[in-house]
């Protein structure tokens, strides 16, 4: 190996080591009860639970998916994503987090996400915990292995090592700190890896522009390519027969620009319903030591999300520019930002920053390993199987849950073509069409019934699946986003079925009529 990529290594392993140590630091406290363990014993900070819910979020996406699509089609679909993401962000923070803190604990001091859902209904027969948890392992498994490729992926583009041998030594060490140190240390490292990874865009970011050349002559280069940096078009790579992009005398080749239409631009801003379902966030609102501190993460969170998105777009678009035919495919085109940190950077320091990119798809995938195996152990195991269970039997079983999810999704990570964000963007629908309408409807709305939730919950989840795998393919208006017809038919459903069903009984509404008054 030459003296470049030890330097790269070595700043790596220094990484590794930190996060390890905070493993090994939280295990004690963690595995104290399945309360510290799942939910740090609901005692973080406000930059903790900020930063832990943005990075756990984010994940691998955020550095290699959407530069990514910004590289190879242009601003149109990386940009309408980012805002809605934004949007979606900022909404959930303020009309969810302070709810969901103060009713969690009002409705059996609840742990996980699907415990909230059963004990906002007293749901005595378990039905929609069971389903919940059976929702977030499948949809959890899957965004798992999208953090495993992005693993794969950058030690591949880095030294040229095995994709499927260094996905797997990848998947071993987030497997190793979520099973010692639980969900403080998740969060610990999730705020360490939270500011790697907006110090890393920073500065990637500020680096290519100047390897372009200044920003008026990467400009004056990209509005040559049709509609690469329109809003309302998208750029159309010319493809060979085997999918790749086709080149001549040296430069990418483009056809006439596409239309951008107003269905594509719904598909992406519709990515910001997904957060008012996604677990690794709802957790962490869940988790912060009072309600009032909310407003203060809420700030934090933005800024680093705002700043973050923008320069993860202005990479993939800038790095079209500095390296225009160094990827043939999307999903080669992942790999921009390693490439430009290698380019870019002093050895030693490409090491810190491309850690930002194993950090992300570390803080997310334990993140993803840490809620499955709650909702396995604590849900299913404690909840139906074994209702005397200790805590220590729980957290037994929860770890077995977590090698599990870690084996499948080495499994379906092992294909290197695996595109990220196509991954993600699954997964995400998933989640949003299937908890985020039951979620709004359980922090504001009264007459919600317990019949009305589970028929919602599982409307969101077949619908994504059939409309991404049946409908979407016919084209049209049919080709909207996933997540956008599954979340509004799976409220229609709860609005539908609670009017039809009889009124929650007198102790739910009682709890739905107090819930804001806890100081907590």
């Amino acid at each position: 190996m030459i003296e470049s990529d030890m330097q790269v290594v070595l700043a790596m392993l220094l990484y590794f080591v930190v996060v390890v140590v905070i493993g090994f630091v939280y295990a004690k406290r963690s595995n104290s009860s399945s309360e510290e363990y799942f939910l740090g014993g609901r005692g973080l900070g406000p930059w903790l639970t900020a930063l832990s819910a943005e990075a756990s979020d984010m994940s691998g996406w955020l550095l290699m998916g959407l530069p990514g699509v910004a590289y190879f089609t242009g601003a149109s679909d990386a940009m309408w994503t980012a805002i809605g993401l934004a949007i979606g962000t900022y909404l959930n923070w303020k009309f969810v987090a302070k709810r969901l803190r103060k009713y969690s604990e009002k409705a059996g001091n609840a742990i996980t996400v699907p415990d909230f859902f059963s004990n906002r209904f007293h749901d005595t027969k378990h039905i929609l915990m069971t389903i919940a948890a059976v929702i977030i392992l499948l949809f959890f498994t899957i965004y798992t292995a999208s953090c495993f490729v992005t693993v794969g992926k950058l030690f591949a583009t880095l030294f040229g090592w095995d994709y499927g041998v260094m996905m797997i030594i990848g998947a071993i060490i987030v497997f190793l700190y979520t099973f010692m140190g639980g969900y403080l240390s998740v969060c610990t490292t999730d705020l360490v890896q939270g500011t790697l990874m907006f110090l890393a865009l920073a500065t990637v970011f500020i680096g290519s522009v100047t390897a372009a050349g200044g920003v008026e002559n990467t400009v004056t280069f990209l509005q040559n390519i049709p509609g690469f940096l329109s809003g309302t078009e998208i750029a159309t790579p010319l493809l060979d027969e085997a999918g790749n992009q086709l080149i001549e005398g040296n430069e990418p080749m483009f056809g006439p620009a596409g239309t951008y239409g107003i269905i594509t631009i719904v598909s992406g801003l519709a990515w910001g319903l997904g957060y008012f379902g996604m677990p690794q966030v709802l957790i962490r609102f869940m988790s912060i030591r009072h309600s009032d501190e909310i407003k203060k993460s809420r700030i934090i969170a933005m800024i680093w999300l705002v700043v973050s998105l923008s320069s993860a777009v202005c990479i993939g678009l800038i790095g079209r520019a500095v390296i225009p035919t160094e990827f043939l495919t999307q999903s080669a085109a992942e790999s921009v930002f390693i490439v430009l940190s290698k380019m870019l950077l002093p050895s030693f320091f490409c090491g810190l920053v491309v850690s930002g990119i194993f950090a992300a798809a570390m803080s997310s995938s334990s993140s993803y390993l840490l809620i499955s195996g709650s909702a396995v152990a604590t849900n299913i195991f404690k909840g139906l199987i074994k209702r005397d269970a200790t805590d220590n039997q729980v957290m037994i079983v929860a770890r077995i849950t977590l090698t599990v999810i870690l084996l499948l999704g080495i499994f379906l990570a092992m294909d290197q073509s695996s595109s990220i964000f196509d991954i993600v963007s699954y997964a995400w629908a998933g989640f949003g069409a299937s908890f985020g309408p039951l979620m709004l409807c359980s922090l504001y709305w009264r007459r919600t019934t317990l019949p009305g939730a589970v028929a919602g919950m599982l409307t969101g989840a077949v619908t994504v699946v059939a409309w991404k795998n049946l409908i979407a393919p016919l084209g049209g208006w049919f080709a909207v986003y996933e997540l956008l017809p599954g979340f509004l038919l799976a409220l229609l459903v709860i609005v539908v079925v609670s009017k039809l069903t009889p009124e929650p009984s007198k102790e739910v509404t009682d709890d739905f009529d107090t819930y804001m008054e806890l100081d907590v």
